[in-house]
């Protein structure tokens, strides 16, 4: 008991004097130390004695009223992916792909000290190995194994054409289908989940890829939707309630769906985001407010520049393309306002050129009758051009020399469709073709053909809203529609129909393959992005294949330049014959007059000459009028000093 109540006593004391340590030392003499509390018996209270009986506690009897409450129900099997995550564990392990490789050796395999193009140096070596032991039983096994192959040739003629006589038409069963396999499914991390708006792939790392997701629904059926979702975290940014996170856009990693690497955030809404091809590292978007911002990749968050409310677009910003300069920096913008903007991302206080998009070729141009803007394109091997789909269907080709607008559109539009243009990519192996859609039907096109495809007209009689041209394959395309249709399109296997076609969910509102064309990243209205892995025969492109391209793109273009020179002497010979048809009546009016000099004849003549009758009533109506004003002259008659009064 005497060292119990020194101890206490003690840690009495430290408690007094400093309250932090007191805890901690009394914590580790708790922890290390084991104490024995000893008490009397008579203190711990009257000893519990435990016995059985049988008594009834509680009677609850039946409710009926509650039965009839009772529900039978069938057993419903219910399967779900939204359910807690309570273990979570991830390997990202790298996809090895293996290639056979086979190789020819013309005199067998060589040491590299020795020069295969010396024959002193390869009879040296060759005497030197016939000179070792084992040399002979190696020739004895080789000479073994050439003889088995040789009777084998002997039996069988391998010159002899075989299966000549079966039909053609046996094998087709055989030929494998085109496919694309699934890899991932990327997933809208914010909650209502948007529609793809923009798909973009990292320059320089194919492993990585941007993707913009919009606020802005694509029917009335989505709007209602995202009506019934829960709001978001809402913050007062210009007088209105705006989402504090619903606007961010992401940097996806290929091998990992989970969590996006970069997250840029943006207060208002943002329609178009690109990469820069020559620098990564930058990023252009377009707001809905019709600003123009530019976004850094290794800062990441928040945008790191803005152009002033009063340089803006009046309209959303709807079109964004990275053209050539030195400094890597300069790019266009287009919006619905019928504006083009020439912009460098280093100073967002001014734009460098302003043009409408205007289809009367004329410097003064008007805003009413000018065309909005919904895609622009521009390729680097063409650092001159750059071109301009319009939302009333017309093709506008653009020259960056120009320094008036009628300069920088003196090349001229075209009328291609209907409705707005989807979207205008050039073929990467023929940089002169382009892929247009719109509408109901996607269009091959040339600048040289003017307003008429060149190759082939693909109709549906769902709404396509996006194609792109594979990276890989010279002659392959794909278009996605509104039903969620993702068809591929080969020009040298049928030009009719689609050779492989994969159904989706949701509508394709964005597609777009990779710089290998090993992947096709698919945007859909609902937030999910596909990413493809293409079949190998849908990747590969052999110089044959090249050639039949270049010279079927070659015999269409003729083709429309002929039938275009056609069109243009049907209407010059029209031309010729109405002005023919004109100078034969004007004669017959000629020969129909009797006698000019009889004065009866030239009055009936000109009672029939409207024309004349209008001027010449005209004339009559001017010289009354003169004589009017003549008879109402005032004239003053002033007397002098010389004349006399009367």
């Amino acid at each position: 008991m005497y060292w119990i109540f020194r101890f206490f006593y003690f840690t009495r004391v430290r408690f007094k004097l400093r309250r932090k340590k007191y805890v901690r030392t009394l914590t580790a003499v708790m922890h290390y130390n084991q104490f024995i509390f000893t008490r009397e018996r008579r203190r711990f209270g009257q000893q519990c004695l435990f016995s059985d009986r049988t008594q009834l506690m509680l009677s609850i009897n039946p409710n009926m009223k509650l039965r009839r409450n009772y529900i039978l129900r069938n057993p419903v099997h219910t399967g779900t992916q939204l359910s807690d995550q309570k273990a979570l564990s991830t390997a990202l392990t790298e996809n090895v792909t293996y290639i056979e490789h086979g190789m020819y050796h013309c005199e067998g395999g060589w040491p590299k000290e020795v020069n295969i193009n010396d024959e002193e140096s390869t009879l040296r070596y060759r005497k030197k190995i016939e000179r070792e032991d084992a040399w002979g039983q190696q020739v004895i096994r080789l000479i073994a194994s050439t003889t088995e192959a040789i009777e084998q040739n002997n039996a069988v003629n391998i010159y002899q054409e075989f299966f000549v006589d079966l039909p053609a038409e046996i094998c087709e069963q055989i030929r494998l289908d085109f496919e694309a396999r699934q890899k991932n499914i990327f997933h809208d991390p914010y909650t209502p989940h948007r529609p793809t708006s923009v798909i973009d792939w990292t320059p320089n790392d194919v492993k990585r890829f941007l993707v913009l997701h919009t606020n802005i629904p694509l029917n009335r059926l989505e709007a209602i939707e995202r009506r019934k979702a829960p709001r978001p975290d809402m913050v007062k940014f210009k007088g209105r309630m705006v989402s504090k996170d619903g606007n961010s856009f992401y940097i996806w990693d290929l091998e990992n769906p989970l969590k996006p690497m970069v997250n840029f955030t943006s207060i208002e809404i943002v329609r178009k985001a690109l990469f820069c091809p020559k620098d990564e590292n930058w990023i252009a978007g377009g707001l809905n407010s019709g600003e123009v911002c530019v976004w850094d990749v290794r800062t990441g968050g928040d945008r790191i520049s803005i152009c002033p409310l009063e340089a803006a677009h009046r309209e959303p910003t709807s079109a964004i393309c990275w053209v050539h300069s030195k400094t890597n920096t300069e790019f266009y913008t287009g919006s619905l306002d019928s504006s083009v903007k020439y912009w460098d991302g280093r100073d967002m206080e001014k734009p460098i050129q302003e043009i409408l998009l205007d289809p009367v070729l004329t410097d003064s141009q008007s805003r009413s009758r000018s065309h909005g803007v919904t895609v622009l394109e521009f390729e680097y091997t063409i650092p001159v051009r750059f071109i301009i789909g319009s939302d009333m269907g017309s093709i506008f080709v653009g020259n960056r020399k120009g320094m008036t607008p009628s300069e920088t559109l003196a090349a001229g539009n075209y009328r291609l469709f209907s409705g707005p243009i989807r979207t205008i990519e050039r073929n990467p192996f023929f940089v002169k073709n382009f892929l247009i859609t719109g509408d109901w039907c996607a269009r091959i096109w040339a600048e040289e053909c003017k307003g008429s495809p060149t190759t082939l007209v693909v109709k549906k009689k769902n709404e396509i809203f996006c194609g792109t041209w594979s990276t890989a394959r010279c002659s392959l395309f794909v278009t996605g529609d509104a039903r969620g249709e993702l068809d591929f399109w080969d020009l040298l296997l049928h030009q009719r129909k689609p050779i492989f076609t994969l159904k989706f969910s949701h509508a394709i509102v964005y597609a777009k393959f990779r710089s290998d064309g090993e992947y096709l990243a698919v945007g859909l209205s609902n937030g999910d992005i596909h990413v493809l892995e293409m079949d190998p025969a849908l990747k590969r492109c052999t110089t044959k294949d090249k050639a039949l391209t270049t010279a079927m793109f070659e015999r269409e273009q003729l083709r429309c330049k002929l039938l275009d020179a056609r069109l243009e002497e049907i209407k010059m010979k029209r031309k010729t014959e109405a002005a023919d048809e004109s100078e034969l009546v004007y004669t017959q009016k000629d020969e129909n007059i009797a006698n000019l000099d009889d004065p009866e004849e030239f009055l009936r003549i000109m009672a029939k000459d409207t024309e004349f009758k209008e001027v010449f009533t005209t004339f009559q109506d001017q010289v009354y009028k003169v004589d009017k004003n003549r008879q109402e002259r005032e004239y003053v008659m002033d007397r002098t000093d010389f004349e006399p009064e009367l």
